[in-house]
C-alpha cells in the first residue's frame, strides 16, 4: 500500500483549524497536507520500519535530553512550514529558543520548519516523492536533513546551500563504509549509530 494524495482544492479549502480537527478526529490515520492543499494519507508501516524508526528516535531523544538546547519530536508531530504545507517527519529537532520565541499552543502544529529532520524510507514510500519532501524541508529552512533508505543502505544528506550528499554504507571499494552519521554543527556531538537502523 502506498500513500494516497487527495485533491479537495476544487471542492473545499481546509483552514489550518479544520485540518487540525480532521487530524484529531481521525487519530488512526496519518495525514499530511501539501502547500497546494492536497491531503496525503500515509499508510502504516510494517513492524521492521516501526522498530527502526523507534531506535532512530530513541537515539535522537537520548541526545536531546543530554544536550538540553532543543526539543526532539517523533513522527506524530505536525509542523506548519512557511510555504503552508503541514508535514510530519519521522523524527525532528528544534532549538528551544525558536520555540520560546513563538510561545506556540502545544495542542496545535508547530508553526515553523525544524532545524533537523529525518525521513526513514519504508516499503510504502516512493523515493522521488520523499526526495521532493526533503527538498521542501530544505527550501523552508531546515538546516540538516537525512533521508535514510535501509533497503539500499544509503543516506542522502540535505544541507542549506549545498548539493545533496549521498553516502552509501555498502561500498565496493576497499575503504571502510561509515557506521555512523554526524549531527554536524546543527546537533553538536550527536552521532546516529546506523547498525540498529540498517
Amino acid at each position: 500500500m502506498t500513500a494516497i494524495t487527495l485533491d479537495f482544492h476544487s471542492v473545499v479549502d481546509l483552514t489550518d483549524e479544520q485540518f487540525s480537527k480532521l487530524c484529531q478526529t481521525n487519530p488512526d490515520i496519518k495525514l499530511e497536507r501539501t502547500a497546494k492543499g492536497e491531503l496525503i494519507v500515509m499508510p502504516p508501516t510494517g513492524w521492521g520500519t516501526g522498530n527502526r524508526n523507534g531506535r532512530l528516535t530513541q537515539q535522537l531523544f537520548n541526545w536531546a535530553d543530554a544536550d538540553s538546547t532543543g526539543i526532539a519530536f517523533d513522527s506524530s508531530t505536525g509542523f506548519k512550514l512557511p510555504n503552508g504545507a503541514d508535514r510530519s517527519p519521522d523524527a525532528a529537532w528544534v532549538r528551544q529558543e525558536r520555540i520560546d520565541a513563538l510561545n506556540p499552543d502545544p495542542d496545535k502544529f508547530l508553526p515553523l520548519a525544524p532545524d533537523f529532520v529525518v525521513e526513514l524510507m519504508s516499503a510504502t514510500d516512493n523515493l522521488k516523492t520523499t526526495q521532493a519532501k526533503m527538498q521542501e524541508y530544505r527550501d523552508n529552512g531546515v538546516r540538516l536533513g537525512w533521508l535514510i533508505d535501509p533497503k539500499t543502505q544509503q543516506v542522502e544528506i540535505y544541507r542549506q546551500g549545498q548539493d545533496v550528499e549521498v553516502v552509501r554504507m555498502l561500498e565496493a571499494s576497499a575503504k571502510p563504509s561509515p557506521s555512523t552519521l554526524s549531527g554536524e554543527d546543527v546537533l553538536p556531538e550527536f552521532v546516529l549509530v546506523l547498525k540498529d537502523i540498517f
